[in-house]
């Protein structure tokens, strides 16, 4: 690990319930290209915003949070970040908690997608689940977990890429 790796966040919820299962540290990234109608995180937006940290002061921040089960990167879009947040999540593995990220592009193009440039791939590689999706104000739902709208899907990403196809999963 690279601990002054810098990362853009827009903030973090050290003990968050609604970000996925068990006591979950939160980290909002800074920057999204979505843009999607309804957002609930619109002041992640602008890629200039938020504050620059370190992994090192994450993972220090993480390691004074008790009970944790895991981190959830959110968003912002945390594929924007995808190198610094792949190096943060082995980290976190290697703390013994799970990660799980949120983001608004879809699985197929995060894989189809994938380059060395932007890291997509790096990043699937070191988190447990996929929340994938654009927020879809039409199809928005307080029935379901850890989503905001019907069309997002819930991802073990580990058994979709040794198997090379989706495993939906129920958190």
């Amino acid at each position: 690990m690279k601990p002054d790796t810098e990362i853009r966040i827009a903030g973090i919820v050290r003990e968050s319930i609604v970000d996925g299962p068990g006591f979950r540290f939160t980290i909002f990234t800074q920057g999204c290209p979505h843009g999607c109608e309804g957002c609930h995180n619109p002041q992640t937006h602008d890629f200039n915003g938020g504050q620059v940290t370190t992994i090192g002061r994450l993972i220090e921040e993480i390691s004074k949070t008790g009970l944790l089960r895991g981190v959830t990167f959110s968003g912002g879009e945390p594929f924007c970040q995808s190198k610094p947040l792949a190096e943060l999540a082995t980290e976190i593995h290697a703390k013994g908690l799970d990660v799980i990220s949120y983001t608004g592009y879809t699985y197929e193009q995060l894989i189809n997608g994938a380059n060395d440039e932007n890291g997509w791939l790096d990043l699937l590689n070191n988190i447990d689940y996929l929340i994938d999706g654009r927020f879809v104000l039409a199809k928005k739902s307080l029935l379901i977990k850890y989503r905001g709208s019907t069309n997002q899907r819930i991802i073990d990403v580990k058994k979709s890429l040794s198997t090379n196809t989706i495993v939906e999963f129920e958190l």
